[in-house]
């Protein structure tokens, strides 16, 4: 390694851990579906590219005993996991004599050891917030650096992961995630600047930036279509070119005042408190290499896309996107996120008809097999933020596996998690008393449990969260 990587807690871990991989005959990468998985597995895959040690590539969206099993009987000597792994360190360690692990997390470790455990929680670093499994793998792609390779341009895919993971505490990335953003600002390949804190900022048009926004619940402007027009239309800006309306990015400086000006006043006249008011202003992170008004030049948008392809079983797809292919990985990509909005619209409308249930101090609701469980978490996720969903409780939400599994997906918010929230507790030990099994972060982690234990799980969950939150 002939520069030290942006975490200098995790430096000789990185450099064991390169070392091992440098040592390997062939590497199989095995990595998760999400976003932060996905960007997880580009970094890794480019670095051991640029190191010239042979790998595969495979991924699961759950790590379970039997993946692990299937994993071990592939033959590889080295397996290299990331984005998870470290929660299954108990299992894995039952295939020590079929492979040697080499793991870049930044989940809650099992009770288990092993040799080569890159991950920020063994070094006092909070990886629900500070630092993501891309970040992770990111420096473990420094450490994998020879005298002629400069991984820093990797910086790009390892913020896009962490914005795609939520820890983007308070409108910006902290902690050790900052280091990693710095380094991209120095490489050329990124950008940050504060910015209104609305999704979709480089693709949608303007009233539906306003309207299918949650960063900031405006009564008649969020889910309003009509009222969002009626703001905008009330402005003395061409909001629209050749028919069709614009996007943010194409507004100029002083036009985006204009429009934050008049949303600013419109939410205070209709009861937004000042704190929310300031939450419409974040730090936003730009992928400059990207053509203006794509999905990926912003690293949100970019994320989404991501988290479009693996979830729909395409993870292949979402990993070209990642190492450039900007023809058909990328064509495939959007069809799939045209998709994956039609089904969050959809499981959102599906929330809001039927409601939440509210507990003593949990709330939830049973999707069945009307929402796709690879994406339940993420519906729950952003009904937290919607209208007649308490954002002072966290959110639950149920989507049936299998004939004899349901996936469990819980979502908080940081304020909570200020007050003692710990969600990857919750799941693990509610999930445990019902037959199941779960973790993850603080503010969001997940679940599996036998069907027909929703209502015993609840009952568990709600009580710990309980003892969490009055603790």
């Amino acid at each position: 390694m002939t520069t030290p990587t942006p975490i200098p807690e995790l430096d000789d871990c990185a450099l064991a851990c390169a070392t091992r991989l440098r040592d390997a005959s062939e590497v199989l990468l095995v990595s998760h579906i999400d976003a932060d998985g996905l960007t997880s597995a580009a970094i890794t895959a480019r670095a051991l590219e640029r190191a010239g040690i042979p790998f595969e590539t495979a991924f699961e969206n759950q790590l379970d005993a039997e993946a692990i099993a299937t994993i071990a009987a592939t033959g590889h000597d080295t397996v290299l996991f990331t984005d998870f792994g470290s929660g299954q360190l108990d299992i894995i360690a039952e295939y020590d004599d079929a492979f040697t692990p080499v793991i870049a997390d930044h989940h809650q470790p099992a009770n288990a050891e092993t040799e080569y455990h890159l991950n920020p929680l063994l070094v006092g670093i909070d990886g629900a917030s500070e630092l993501s499994g891309a970040g992770a793998s990111y420096t473990l792609a420094r450490a994998l650096e020879t005298g002629d390779t400069d991984n820093r341009d990797l910086a790009s895919l390892a913020v896009v992961g962490a914005v795609g993971d939520m820890q983007a505490t308070d409108g910006e990335l902290t902690g050790a995630n900052r280091a990693i953003v710095e380094e991209g600002v120095e490489a050329g390949v990124l950008d940050e600047q504060p910015d209104l804190a609305l999704y979709g900022r480089q693709t949608r048009p303007l009233p539906k930036l306003l309207e299918y926004s949650n960063a900031v619940y405006i009564p008649g402007i969020t889910n309003d279509q009509r009222g969002s027009v009626e703001l905008l239309s009330g402005l003395a800006i061409d909001l629209k070119r050749n028919g069709e309306w614009r996007t943010w990015v194409d507004l100029s400086g002083e036009e985006r005042q204009t429009v934050v000006s008049a949303l600013v006043e419109c939410a205070l006249k209709r009861g937004v408190g000042p704190d929310s008011i300031e939450d419409l202003v974040a730090t936003t992170y730009t992928l400059v290499a990207e053509p203006i008004g794509t999905e990926l030049r912003d690293a949100s948008e970019f994320s989404t896309l991501l988290n479009a392809t693996a979830r729909y079983d395409r993870a292949d797809v979402g990993l070209a996107v990642c190492l450039g292919n900007r023809e058909s990985a990328l064509d495939r990509a959007r069809t799939l996120l045209e998709t994956h909005r039609r089904n969050i619209s959809d499981g959102l409308q599906l929330m809001k008809t039927e409601g939440v249930t509210t507990e003593n101090h949990v709330q939830w609701f049973d999707a069945g097999t009307q929402i796709r469980e690879t994406i339940v978490g993420i519906v729950a996720g952003m009904a937290l933020g919607a209208e007649n969903v308490d954002r002072d409780r966290p959110i639950v939400a149920f989507a049936e596996k299998s004939e004899t599994e349901t996936k469990v997906s819980a979502r908080g918010s940081h304020a909570l998690v200020d007050r003692g929230l710990d969600l990857s507790v919750v799941m693990q030990r509610a999930g445990s008393a019902v037959g199941g099994d779960g973790g993850g972060h603080d503010v969001a982690a997940g679940a599996t449990i036998p069907t027909g234990q929703q209502a015993a799980f609840i009952d568990r969950a709600d009580r710990i969260v309980g003892e969490q939150l009055d603790g």
